[in-house]
C-alpha cells in the first residue's frame, strides 16, 4: 500500500479498479471499457471471474490483450462479496473503486472521487460517493442525478437513518480507503445483496468520515434481470435484517428511538413492497418467499403495527386471493384490509 506525498502538501493515493464478473458477458466489455476511459486511470485494474459460465471471462482476456492494464483473476462462484474480497486481498493501492458489471463510470469518476482522500481535509475520511444516473439494461437513460428524487440523507451523519432504510451508497458510485475497509473487516462473505449497505453502515459505526458529490459520476443499471430482482438477494436481505438486529441495541436509552423497532419496520415495508411486485409479475414463488420472509419480521415490530401486520396477512397470505385483489385495484385491495381490520376487535 502506498502513499506519496506531493510539493504542495497533498497527498497522492494510488487507486485500484475492481469489477467483480459473474455470467456477465452481456455487460463486461461496456463496463470494462468506462475504466479504460477514465481521465485519471487506476493504478490498478483488477476484474475476477467468479466462476462464470458465459463467454465473460473470454471477453475480458480478448480485452487484456489489448489493454495489459487489465489482470483477471479467477475463483470458485461464492457471490459478489467473497469477489470484491478476493480482488482487495491481491491488490495494493490505497483506495478501491467498485464498479458492477452491469453499470458504468463516466470518464471523470475517479479524477473527481479522489479530490477529497488528496486534499486531505477531512478527519478520518473512509469513503467518498457521488450521486448517478439510472439507466436500463442497456444503459439508456431513465433517471439523472436519482438520489436528488428520493429522501435519503446525503452525506451520512445520523445512524438512526441509515438503520431506517436502504442506504443507497452504490459500491460504483463510491471510492473506499483501504484502511478503513479493512479496519471493519470487509464484505460480509455470506452476502449478495445489500452487502454495500452492511459495509457503509459498518464503516459509519466505526467512525468513518464520508463526503457525498451531488453530480453524477456514473451509471446504474437496474432492470427486472438484475441482481436487485434475485432470489440471492432476497436470502441476503433476511441474512442482513438478522444481522441488524442483533448488532444494533439502544434499549438502555429508552428517551431516544430505539433502533430495533426501526430496523424491523424498513425491513417489513421493505419485503411488503416485493409482494406487490410479485403480483404484477406473476410470480408466485417471490410472493411465498415474501410472505414468510414478512412472517420472520413481524414479532420484532411495534404493537400497534404488529397488529395491523397480522391483520393485513391474513388477507394477503394466499397469492391467489392477492390475484384477484390486485384485479380489484390497489384501493380495493386496501379497502378490504381497512374493512377486516374494522370488524377485529
Amino acid at each position: 500500500m502506498t502513499v506519496t506525498f506531493q510539493a504542495d502538501g497533498e497527498t497522492r493515493h494510488s487507486v485500484v479498479a475492481i469489477i467483480a464478473l459473474y455470467n456477465g458477458a452481456e455487460f463486461i466489455e461496456r463496463s470494462v471499457r468506462t475504466v479504460l476511459a477514465q481521465t485519471r486511470q487506476p493504478d490498478e485494474f483488477i476484474v475476477v471471474d467468479d466462476g462464470s459460465t458465459d463467454e465473460g471471462p473470454a471477453i475480458v482476456r480478448r480485452l487484456a490483450e489489448e489493454f495489459p492494464s487489465i489482470r483477471l483473476l479467477s475463483k470458485e462462484n461464492g457471490g459478489q462479496s467473497s469477489a470484491r474480497n478476493f480482488a482487495v486481498a491481491n491488490s495494493s493501492s490505497t483506495l478501491i473503486a467498485l464498479l458492477d458489471q452491469d453499470d458504468g463510470w463516466y470518464p471523470n469518476h475517479i479524477a473527481e472521487l479522489i479530490k477529497p482522500f488528496e486534499a486531505g481535509e477531512h478527519f478520518k475520511l473512509g469513503w467518498v460517493y457521488s450521486d448517478l444516473d439510472e439507466c436500463d439494461r442497456f444503459g439508456r437513460m431513465r433517471n439523472r442525478c436519482m438520489l436528488r428524487l428520493m429522501r435519503q440523507e446525503h452525506p451520512k451523519t445520523q445512524l438512526s437513518r441509515c438503520l431506517a432504510d436502504d442506504m443507497f451508497v452504490l459500491p460504483s458510485a463510491s471510492l473506499i480507503l483501504r484502511e478503513a475497509f479493512e479496519d471493519v473487516g470487509r464484505f460480509d462473505d455470506r452476502l449478495s445483496g445489500y452487502e454495500d449497505d452492511d459495509l457503509f453502515v459498518r464503516l459509519f459505526y466505526a467512525g468513518w468520515d464520508n463526503v457525498f458529490l451531488p453530480q453524477a459520476l456514473s451509471y446504474w443499471c437496474i432492470y427486472t434481470g438484475s441482481t436487485s430482482y434475485s432470489p440471492r438477494m432476497a436470502r441476503s436481505r433476511m441474512i442482513y435484517f438478522e444481522k441488524l438486529h442483533e448488532a444494533f441495541d439502544n434499549s438502555d436509552m429508552p428517551t431516544l428511538p430505539q433502533w430495533k423497532p426501526i430496523i424491523a419496520k424498513r425491513f417489513y415495508l421493505t419485503v411488503l413492497s416485493e409482494m406487490h411486485r410479485a403480483t404484477l409479475l406473476d410470480n408466485e414463488e417471490l410472493y411465498q418467499r415474501s410472505v414468510d420472509d414478512i412472517y420472520k419480521i413481524i414479532p420484532f415490530l411495534p404493537l400497534p403495527m404488529r397488529r395491523r401486520a397480522n391483520v393485513r396477512m391474513s388477507v394477503m397470505r394466499s397469492y391467489k386471493f392477492s390475484r384477484l385483489l390486485r384485479r380489484l385495484g390497489i384501493f380495493g385491495l386496501l379497502r378490504a384490509g381497512r374493512n377486516l381490520a374494522s370488524r377485529r376487535p
